[in-house]
């Protein structure tokens, strides 16, 4: 049994169409079809319905497909055993996080990282959180940097810590002048109850984004449905707008120290104080290397330290 098989098969199902599949893997149409033929004659049984514009796998196709993904994984499972056991302290290791995770906490880590584990490479995989834990699932990602809730019977964490949302509210909203608050600063700030702002517009985080979901729900617990204004997959971009006068956003505490922007808004603590937990989590159906073991012992360490 030759995993190229699997490997031609598996393109075809993601594909959805021969020539599409054939252009992806570098052969030609005629081959990948006689590869197609030749593995569904020896199953006695199609494995994609040709009935459509796309392939579609039949039911026997499906199993094929997850049977074939299992088999794959665990010949990548025993090549990385097999490769730890020679190479000890080195290796590759690919991060899924968001490009605001890579640019303030792993630009604080990575040096030093690198210093004590040379042989050790590590690969940056950046997207929304929800996209980072299909990565990790599909082996795109061994390690994510990713939120709490997260389904813990896919996925093994470690929290890393806790982190604070706060509201960036522009500096020409009334409830500023209100309170005294002065742009930029995010010390000892005053309290305000989400209410008072329910005729304010609001920028959204793409749906993509857990802050998408805890805009809405602390905006629900609050007794109403947010004013959108503008929807952003960038934080950065979003506490930019807040101090240009756009409208408020909730943001995370650790994107308004590490990220001012030119013209910082106003900020203000919300009732009820939320926080969210950052972890590191990986896909337990994958087969973790040693130096995926090292680099979430080295970040855990240096996340402790900070605290």
């Amino acid at each position: 049994m030759e995993f190229r098989q699997f490997h031609y098969i598996l393109k075809i199902a993601e594909e959805g169409t021969l020539s599409l599949a054939a252009k992806k893997l570098y052969v030609s149409q005629p081959s990948l079809s006689q590869l197609l033929a030749a593995q569904e004659k020896k199953i006695g049984a199609p494995l994609f319905d040709r009935g459509g514009t796309h392939l579609t796998p039949t039911a026997i196709g499906r199993i094929y497909l997850e049977t074939a993904r299992s088999i794959i994984a665990l010949d990548e499972a025993f090549h990385q055993q097999a490769e730890d056991l020679v190479r000890g302290e080195a290796g590759d290791v690919t991060i899924g996080l968001t490009q605001f995770r890579s640019t303030y906490l792993l630009a604080a880590i990575l040096p030093a990282f690198r210093v004590k584990y040379p042989e050790i490479t590590l690969h940056l995989r950046e997207d929304t959180t929800y996209r980072l834990e299909e990565l990790a699932e599909a082996g795109e990602a061994d390690c994510i940097i990713s939120l709490l809730p997260i389904n813990e019977h896919r996925f093994s964490y470690d929290i890393l810590f806790e982190e604070r949302l706060v509201l960036a509210i522009p500096s020409a909203h009334s409830i500023c002048a209100e309170l005294g608050l002065i742009p930029g600063d995010y010390k000892n700030l005053p309290i305000v109850p989400l209410r008072r702002l329910r005729n304010t517009p609001f920028l959204l985080m793409h749906r993509e984004q857990k802050l998408h979901d805890t805009l809405f729900s602390l905006c629900e617990a609050a007794g109403f449905l947010p004013q959108i204004t503008l929807e952003t997959r960038s934080m950065n971009t979003a506490h930019a707008l807040a101090g240009a006068g756009l409208g408020a956003a909730i943001l995370p505490e650790t994107l308004i120290a590490a990220a001012p922007p030119a013209h910082p808004p106003c900020y203000a603590a919300i009732e009820g104080d939320p926080h969210r937990t950052i972890i590191l989590a990986c896909a337990k159906k994958r087969y973790q290397p040693r130096a995926v073991a090292i680099f979430r012992e080295e970040l855990q360490a240096f996340c402790a330290k900070q605290a």
